[in-house]
């Protein structure tokens, strides 16, 4: 695997976002939480930085509790905390890896074990190493790429459906490269077809219990994951294919969970939404 980088957002650094030039927004100044998720419990992977600090910021305003899986960033983790904790809101660090299926279902008892419930699964932990030439794919980094992104996911939502009353819902992170091609993400792009597809089959599946399972598909968006993946050369045009010309910033990603987290979204499952600046997707 010929890389110069750090190959995975897993295996970055500690404090990255901190040293990031300019720092992601996780949350505008003028957001006004109303209380869409008052004395819910939300369990977020990859919630120490990103898009997943920022689902964990903007849920903690709008009252949840939160518990935040990570790898190994302790940093950027109580970076976090400090970030809920100032909303009010208890925010329960946990440290493992998401790809291990004894790590989720500890995750899930000790979120239990702290807040005495759980009704918000947010899988959102992930990995991508680009390659131009995919015989540099190999066997390792296929693994990882496969169990970080979707084993994960499955491992985390079979745990938290033992504890999920009517109401409560999963949100997954997919991404635009489910919907069109990725020529240097082959591995990562199929893992996101995949979890588009996981989302759609676990929400019919799950819809007459009253369980909600959707997703967001994010494009280019302002996270530790591109600093740690890209070169600076494709770092210093990243968004600029979006027909609004920029990258998104985190901030612009947490309030669509919170939509689908809600009950405002209680007519809403199998969907994705869409937060790319502008790629019309179709399906």
């Amino acid at each position: 695997m010929k890389t110069t980088k750090t190959p995975a957002k897993q295996n970055k650094q500690p404090g990255i976002e901190s040293e990031m030039n300019p720092r992601p927004e996780v949350i505008k100044a003028n957001y006004k939480g109303a209380g869409k998720l008052k004395d819910k419990v939300a369990l977020i992977t990859g919630g120490d930085s990103g898009i997943g600090r920022s689902v964990a910021v903007h849920f903690a305003r709008e009252g949840a509790d939160v518990a935040i899986v990570y790898l190994d960033e302790d940093v950027d983790a109580k970076e976090t905390r400090k970030m809920v904790e100032a909303e009010g809101k208890s925010c329960l660090l946990i440290k493992g890896d998401v790809k291990k299926p004894a790590f989720s279902k500890k995750a899930v008892e000790n979120t239990v074990k702290k807040f005495g419930k759980i009704n918000i699964l947010v899988n959102n932990a992930g990995m991508q190493v680009p390659q131009k030439d995919p015989k540099e794919i190999d066997d390792k980094q296929l693994e990882d790429t496969f169990r970080i992104n979707i084993f994960g996911y499955f491992y985390f939502a079979h745990e938290v459906l033992a504890h999920f009353q009517a109401g409560d819902s999963i949100i997954n992170t997919t991404s635009v490269t489910a919907y069109r091609s990725s020529p240097n993400l082959i591995d990562y792009s199929s893992t996101k077809g995949a979890i588009t597809s996981f989302t759609r089959s676990l929400a019919t599946n799950l819809a007459k219990s009253g369980i909600r399972v959707n997703a967001v598909a994010p494009g280019p968006v302002w996270t530790p994951l591109i600093v740690s993946t890209f070169d600076e050369e494709k770092i210093k045009s990243f968004g600029a294919e979006t027909a609004m010309e920029r990258a998104g910033q985190p901030s612009e990603l947490g309030p669509s969970y919170v939509f689908l987290a809600s009950d405002d979204a209680s007519f809403i499952t199998g969907q994705v939404m869409h937060v790319n600046g502008g790629e019309v997707v179709n399906g």
